[in-house]
């Protein structure tokens, strides 16, 4: 009985190996580019700081590369939160997602890899550095923002730019002064990583009663342009980047200490359209020619790739990554954060 028990035991794992390597063999990067090319089009959505002509250029370069045709429309992102909770609610009907890779924040993939929403991949197989594989095969990370406040330098005096995130409790930013934008996970970050959720959370508390007007980050971004707010308590990189090409007077409040630094990204959603040339662009971004298009229309670059120049930023700053293992929490206080600065009831 036992020995029978342990041939039995043994065709098993033999059956798992062999399936295994069947699989893995299964996934060369030869016969995904032929499975994309039998697909034909990319839903594509992205930061809307990309610009059309960013994507357009992705889709060039994507082409020109593997030899493809590939039609990519792209759909820039307005409200990441908001497009990510379309994915959640819509999972349940077995409606297939309107877009076939999403281009979002660590934090917002969070979302859906808790809820199991990722269309898995082998990437390691088709050559991705394991180190920016995340969410169990789900996403492939590929570049980082940097997060600070932000203000409009021919508004605000020198003296009055903030110098600390506590500076941003200042009574003199109350009443509408101070603008807030619905990523909520920025501070959730803090929270998750170097301030702990206590002091995380009071803050987010004290941001409240400084009465703070609120918005999207591409509204926060405007105000601060018109005068409307004077700081911004977050601004991504990507608008600083097209600040500094459209010639417009927003800056970070550089020396700020810790530097929140999300990464965007590429995952696949469940019940894709297009799921092979989804993951295909997903291998893409992270070559040398995805990277220095993202780098030129959105500024951003990987952190973990020497000589870029976030890498180089981050050698001078403590910065705030996102690991997987904070992912529920941060995913669980960004929603929390909603609530408490007023974005959510």
């Amino acid at each position: 009985m036992k020995t029978r028990r342990f041939f039995l035991i043994g065709v098993l794992f033999l059956s798992i190996v062999l399936g295994w390597a069947t699989w893995l063999k299964a996934v060369t990067l030869n016969e995904v580019v032929a499975a994309a090319r039998k697909e034909g089009t990319i839903e594509f959505y992205g930061p809307s700081t990309l610009t059309p002509q960013g994507a357009q250029a992705l889709a060039e370069a994507f082409n020109r590369k593997y030899g493809l045709n590939i039609k990519l429309n792209y759909s820039p992102a307005g409200d990441m939160p908001g497009d990510v909770a379309k994915i959640v609610v819509r999972a349940p009907t077995g409606v297939a997602p309107e877009w076939d890779l999403m281009v979002v924040t660590d934090a917002h993939h969070a979302t859906l890899w808790v809820r199991k929403l990722h269309q898995t991949f082998d990437y390691r197989a088709v050559g991705v550095d394991p180190r920016v594989i995340q969410y169990d095969n789900g996403t492939v990370s590929f570049a980082h923002q940097i997060v600070l406040p932000a203000y409009n330098n021919k508004i605000l005096p020198a003296k009055d730019v903030p110098k600390s995130w506590e500076d941003l409790l200042d009574p003199k930013w109350k009443g509408g002064k101070l603008g807030i934008t619905n990523a909520a996970h920025h501070f959730s970050r803090l929270a998750a990583g170097p301030w702990g959720e206590k002091k995380a959370t009071e803050y987010v508390r004290a941001l409240v009663k400084q009465e703070p007007n609120l918005g999207l980050l591409g509204q926060i971004y405007t105000r601060l342009q018109v005068g409307e707010i004077l700081v911004a308590a977050t601004l991504t990189d990507s608008f600083i980047h097209r600040a500094k090409a459209t010639g417009a007077p927003i800056v970070h409040a550089e020396g700020i200490e810790p530097v929140i630094a999300p990464a965007y990204h590429a995952g696949v959603p469940k019940g894709a359209r297009h799921p092979n040339v989804g993951h295909l662009f997903a291998v893409f971004l992270n070559t040398l020619e995805a990277q220095e298009v993202w780098d030129k229309y959105g500024g951003q670059s990987s952190a973990f790739v020497p000589g870029t120049t976030v890498y180089k930023y981050a050698q001078k700053h403590q910065m705030v990554y996102m690991t997987q293992d904070q992912a529920e929490m941060i995913d669980k206080l960004a929603g929390q954060y909603g609530k408490i600065l007023g974005f959510t009831k």
